[in-house]
């Protein structure tokens, strides 16, 4: 029932939410939606045929007292993509897309609806698969809408990331769903002004000198002189930081707080704006997106392997860009980016069918290889990555030739999964809002900081502010 209600609070507060107008911004569009100018979502790479060939991996016909409508809830199409290229639907079943944008939380507010109303719908309406990110995964797998799906038959964890199985669990160590990619990010960097500002463009020796924020701050001091940025967004390091935090926004007591990597970010960031290291742009805004061109200035940028491969479509602009002359390592400290879990919701009349799609993209090899060599993901295999890693003929062109599978593979046992809370989406989103407005000189930081506790009480009245 505690949880229960905990999903019923977290219901009021997105409608709250949408009335009131107080949402934040949203900080990106939907993991592994193109830039403009990209590949659209599920688009193979090219030369790809346009139909993959599904693995042979599920039963002819649906299981006997099986549902005949499998509705999966989304927020954009490119699962569906996946979905409908690799895997094969039982014969008798038909597949329902209930896809909402997440534009001003509109995808939560309709999959929480659905959830409430679970026990109650017609068989052929009940919720039988959904997708969540990992800024809100905890929403979901903390409630009693989801269940174990161990008990599904998915029970073979051996070869995913255990940051992906740890992010999908309860606090008591029930899994309630997987990640069919695993999404480790690292600074991405143009190998011409690395080489200007460094000496050097190898990326062994690229890490060497930025594998600490001492010596990537010192070189952004470098960068400048030579009429660089050394990044394009005044949040562009954000993630790195927050992803290491050692304590969760909100105490055992409801109290805001912010953790010392938080704290470091905003320093950061203040002696960069300061010093005219970085552009004070958002992450998705047009100045930071037009630093990807070939006459842009900025040396750095993080991300994951979605990001560099459909949102940095200024840089792979045939006549602008300069595809190719990009890098990629870990750089100052291991983070990730992102991510979409597949959840099975309580009260699915099609648990059989859950089970077969969550086992063949995370199990399957033959998909999880398509995933890898056709549609530019990361998997969540690493069997299969190692494969790739370990392959001397396969590299990214956009990475002039560099393997990305094996640098992200040596990165993942870096990432850490603690200290996420229900909050941490629009905590995160609101304070880089409010504090963008600090950065460009339109208010004072006690100003930007008194508006974004402002939000964080409208937006979550339990939490205590300063």
């Amino acid at each position: 029932m505690k949880k229960l209600i905990a999903l019923l609070l977290a219901l009021v507060m997105v409608f709250a939410l949408c009335a009131c107008g107080a949402t934040a911004p949203a900080e990106k569009p939907a993991e592994g939606t193109p830039a403009e100018g990209t590949p659209a979502e599920g688009t193979p790479a090219e030369g790809t045929p346009a139909e993959g060939t599904p693995a042979e991996n599920t039963p002819a016909e649906a299981e006997s007292g099986e549902g005949k409508v499998f509705n999966i809830y989304a927020w954009n199409e490119e699962f569906k993509g996946f979905f409908e290229k690799y895997y094969t639907v039982p014969e008798g079943v038909t597949v329902n897309w209930v896809i909402t944008p997440s534009d001003n939380g509109a995808y939560q507010q309709k999959l929480d609806e659905a959830l409430l109303n679970q026990a109650n719908a017609a068989d052929d309406d009940k919720v039988d698969m959904f997708l969540a990110e990992a800024d809100y995964i905890l929403k979901y797998v903390n409630a009693d809408a989801t269940q174990d799906i161990t008990k599904l038959g998915v029970t073979d964890f051996s070869n995913t990331y255990a940051y992906t199985v740890q992010a999908a669990s309860d606090p008591d160590g029930v899994v309630k769903g997987v990640s069919f990619q695993c999404c480790p990010s690292a600074l991405i960097y143009r190998r011409s002004i690395a080489e200007d500002v460094l000496g050097t463009s190898d990326p062994a020796e690229v890490q060497a000198l930025l594998d600490s924020w001492d010596k990537f701050n010192a070189v952004a001091a470098d960068a400048k002189e030579k009429g660089y940025y050394m990044t394009a967004s005044f949040a562009e390091t954000y993630r790195v930081f927050s992803n290491n935090c050692t304590s969760p926004w909100v105490d055992a007591d409801s109290n805001l707080q912010f953790d010392p990597q938080i704290e470091a970010w905003i320093a950061q960031t203040e002696d960069f704006v300061n010093n005219g290291y970085t552009l004070t742009a958002g992450v998705w805004d047009q100045e930071k997106n037009d630093q990807m061109f070939a006459d842009g200035k900025t040396m750095c940028f993080f991300g994951p392997a979605w990001y560099f491969n459909f949102c940095m479509g200024n840089a792979q602009d045939p006549d602008k860009g300069c595809s190719g002359d990009w890098a990629i390592c870990e750089g100052p400290a291991a983070h990730f980016w992102g991510g979409t879990w597949l959840l099975a919701p309580a009260g699915t009349d099609n648990p059989t069918m859950l089970a077969d799609i969550m086992n063949t993209f995370i199990n399957n090899e033959e998909v999880c290889s398509k995933l890898v060599s056709d549609e530019k993901q990361f998997s969540n295999n690493q069997k299969v990555n190692a494969k790739f890693a370990e392959d001397p003929n396969y590299g990214s062109a956009f990475l002039g030739g560099q393997n990305d599978v094996a640098v992200f593979s040596a990165m993942t046992d870096n990432i850490v999964w603690e200290n996420h809370t229900i909050y941490d989406q629009l905590l995160n989103e609101g304070l880089q809002t409010y504090l963008q407005e600090y950065f460009k000189g339109t208010v004072d930081k006690e100003t930007a900081l008194k508006n974004f506790y402002n939000y964080v009480n409208e937006t979550y009245p339990a939490i205590v502010t300063p």
